[in-house]
């Protein structure tokens, strides 16, 4: 049997009454607001859902967005993408963002009320001349369209994304403004020849984040982590449609 359908060793998983704060990922929030029950069998039961493959060039594009902008950051010049939008931020030059950058430290806040660690790794960090710190997130993709907007329902995940880092810093009493930026990197497809190269044009898009819901989501998802019962699942979830199904069929089976 597959390593991810077997319960993970108990101090990966919440223990109701622990002393020890619970570590609780940018992404495992992310999990819960998709599928209460996904994130139950998951931080409390610890049967997690199978792996997806990993994004092996989406991940090449970012480590090289992160030498790009780190030169810039030593220079303290602006990107050609921020000029080229008349975007007033440098690179931040912070000593701890390599550990915020560490996917496995992130920034970090400890929830008092509820003992929980929350943490996120972000990807850059940027700064105005007023002193307001900028959340930057990379994207990749390949589309046949210019990407300018995050208008698609499945983007929401993005904007929440940025909103748990803004929450982050605050939380670490940096000044932090409302508006973040995704730098979008769209792999074009209409040359003539490959050469061994993909070519991108870049667009930077601003998002105006409200972190309000962390906190009182933060609650939800304790509530859910110390209750009995396993949470329904959400309508629209494939994972839990799957299980279903194959319930339903197995009990066919003579």
């Amino acid at each position: 049997m597959s390593e991810y359908y077997t319960p993970k060793r108990e101090k990966n998983l919440y223990q109701p009454n622990s002393k020890e704060p619970f570590k609780l990922s940018r992404s495992k929030i992310e999990l819960y607001m998709n599928c209460p029950r996904c994130f139950y069998l998951d931080r409390r039961l610890g049967v997690g859902a199978p792996p997806s493959f990993p994004y092996t060039l989406n991940s090449a594009v970012d480590t090289l967005l992160k030498k790009e902008f780190d030169l810039l950051r030593k220079s303290q010049e602006k990107h050609p993408l921020v000029q080229k939008y008349g975007v007033d931020a440098l690179p931040a030059k912070v000593a701890q963002l390599e550990e915020w950058r560490n996917n496995f430290k992130g920034v970090q806040v400890l929830d008092k009320a509820h003992n929980l660690l929350i943490f996120g790794a972000i990807y850059d960090l940027w700064i105005n001349s007023q002193g307001e710190y900028l959340v930057v997130d990379y994207k990749s993709t390949s589309k046949n369209e210019e990407i300018n907007t995050l208008d698609k329902t499945w983007q929401d995940g993005y904007k929440r994304q940025m909103e748990i880092y803004q929450w982050l810093l605050r939380g670490n009493g940096y000044k932090v403004s409302q508006t973040g930026y995704f730098v979008y990197c769209n792999g074009k497809t209409d040359l003539e020849k490959f050469n061994g190269k993909l070519e991108f044009v870049l667009t930077l898009i601003p998002y105006v984040g409200d972190d309000s819901w962390v906190n009182g989501t933060i609650a939800e998802i304790y509530q859910c982590l110390n209750s009995q019962n396993i949470p329904e699942p959400a309508d629209d979830c494939d994972l839990c449609a799957y299980r279903q199904a194959v319930t339903d069929v197995s009990g066919k089976i003579n």
